[in-house]
């Protein structure tokens, strides 16, 4: 099956060059999403096109990046911004000694300006970039502003964007580049194939993303995976439980050993027929989007799971497409003839994919463990294109937490009576219920969970934090949902520690509590307003 795949990838002798199928869908009416006024007819028969996969896969990449920079445009005053926890513009100025090498080291465009205003204007112009793209304007020319945009925020963000979804992003924003057609105006029915080299790529991208997660679970030699009760403790323990967790908690413990073996199933196995002829690779598509929709009902992964979905939209040919839209549809007509357009043209997309491969199989043998002595060139090609993210390791939840300690941050005038600052979304009030925030994703609330499993000392951006709200911050209490200080700051704050578990049936009717808590002890020092705070 596999052969057959590679055999129709192969032009004139070359691996690396496509054989384009000269197909072109024509409507019968105008509208653009008349799917249903179209008659099928395929000279190709037998052919594999994926005119409509990238069609949608190239929108719901600019209904991301949307969702990313809306998301981080309403923070990032209070994260990076020059009264936020990390100063973006400290950052830079502590790294300008590097000299001209800083700009490859970190490259971001706030090394010319990383004021609150620009830092907003690449937010704000990125969700209205996203939106023509969307709508399907000049894709390319959009797609390469979006990822330096995003780059250039990943970069000065630091730990508040330093998730695995951000650097998917970052790796199929480039990809998308070469992946889109090269037009001013949109139009529907799409004409121009995309590039089958840069088509194996993003299929490459998918077997990377789905095995590695399921290859590190099992490599950790994690004792809750390999028992198969891991699911036991992450409806719990993730970092933003909906209230669907707390019901998901309540169920049966082998129904929790059998989600697991279909998870291990879904990453381990079905990762296998990306590369493979529909409708092998269809199903594989099918099993990541149902994985995906399970993971949505149950927790906030932000674009996480959106973003996995537009990869596995590209297992989909066309003919899947056609036949479900008839399926639901049974009167329909569709047409599928004529010739279509290609993308970049090879000399663009092979050295392209010349390097992707490289720095793939460089991160592929970091996973397995297996060393491997590269040339001095390649090795210093490798450490040059690490900055940009063009390429990078996966693998969520390889270890899986068991505990669920909460940090609550309490403030006080006099020392003595302390009142507690509420978070947004994380849990702090036991009756509070979890809810959904997905695809936004709170980043102050996430890092909180994170420093929760670590030591006081062991998370520097915290005490900044504590700082600013000593200060009062505005940017920073924007962050929060309840600032029991409004008419003056505290003179004392402090952060102590909670262990949290989910109620059961029980004690959740007669409480109304979604969540029992026990204190721990304190978390950090008591920190006064005497205590400096770096910046403005």
């Amino acid at each position: 099956m596999v052969a057959a795949r590679a055999q129709r990838t192969v032009l004139s002798g070359n691996l690396f060059a496509t054989k384009l199928t000269k197909a072109e869908f024509i409507g019968i009416q105008q509208p653009w999403f008349a799917m249903q006024h179209w008659e099928l007819s395929n000279p190709n028969a037998g052919s594999e096109t994926y005119l409509l996969s990238g069609w949608l896969f190239l929108r719901l990449i600019g209904l991301i990046y949307l969702t990313a920079f809306v998301s981080l445009g309403v923070q990032i005053k209070g994260l990076v911004g020059s009264k936020g926890i990390l100063p973006a513009r400290d950052f830079l100025l502590a790294n300008q000694s590097w000299g001209s090498a800083r700009f490859l080291q970190i490259p971001t465009l706030c090394w010319w300006n990383a004021s609150d205003g620009f830092l907003q204007f690449l937010c704000w112009g990125g969700a209205a970039l996203s939106l023509l793209l969307v709508v399907g304007i000049a894709p390319i020319p959009l797609l390469i502003l979006l990822w330096i945009f995003y780059l250039s925020l990943f970069n000065v963000c630091r730990v508040f964007l330093s998730y695995q979804w951000d650097i998917l992003l970052l790796e199929t924003g480039f990809l998308a580049v070469f992946f889109a057609p090269i037009e001013l105006l949109p139009k529907f029915p799409p004409t121009a194939a995309p590039s089958r080299i840069i088509l194996w790529l993003l299929w490459g991208l998918t077997f990377r993303l789905m095995f590695s997660s399921g290859f590190a679970k099992w490599r950790s030699r994690d004792r809750t995976w390999r028992n198969l009760t891991a699911l036991r403790y992450h409806y719990e323990t993730q970092p933003l439980p909906s209230w669907t967790a707390w019901y998901m908690h309540q169920l049966p413990g082998w129904f929790h050993k059998l989600s697991v073996l279909v998870m291990f199933a879904i990453e381990l196995v079905a990762p296998l027929f990306v590369f493979t002829p529909p409708p092998f690779s269809s199903v594989a598509g099918a099993a990541f989007v149902l994985l995906m929709l399970l993971i949505m009902a149950t927790g906030n992964y932000c674009f996480f799971n959106l973003l996995a979905i537009a990869l596995s939209v590209l297992l989909f040919d066309d003919a899947f497409w056609l036949t479900l839209c008839k399926r639901f549809s049974p009167n329909a007509q569709f047409a599928l003839s004529g010739s279509v357009s290609s993308g970049w043209p090879l000399w663009v997309t092979v050295p392209v994919a010349l390097v992707v491969v490289l720095l793939s199989v460089d991160v592929i043998c970091r996973l397995v463990r297996f060393m491997t002595q590269w040339p001095k060139p390649i090795e210093r090609l490798i450490e040059w294109l690490e900055p940009f993210h063009l390429v990078n390791g996966y693998g969520l939840f390889s270890v899986m937490t068991t505990e669920r300690p909460e940090i609550i941050v309490e403030g006080s005038h006099d020392g003595v009576a302390w009142e507690a600052y509420e978070f947004k979304w994380k849990p702090d009030e036991v009756r509070r219920r979890p809810r959904f925030v997905a695809p936004h994703q709170p980043r102050l609330d996430w890092q909180m969970w994170f420093a929760a499993l670590s030591y006081y000392h062991g998370v520097p951006w915290f005490r900044h934090f504590l700082l600013r709200l000593l200060r009062g911050s505005s940017d920073v209490l924007a962050l929060m949902r309840k600032n029991p200080f409004a008419d003056k700051p505290p003179r004392f704050v402090r952060a102590v520690l909670y262990d949290y578990r989910f109620t059961d049936f029980t004690a959740g009717r007669a409480t109304g509590a979604w969540w029992r808590r026990e204190r721990r002890g304190h978390y950090s020092p008591v920190l006064s307003s005497r205590d400096g705070v770096a910046g403005g």
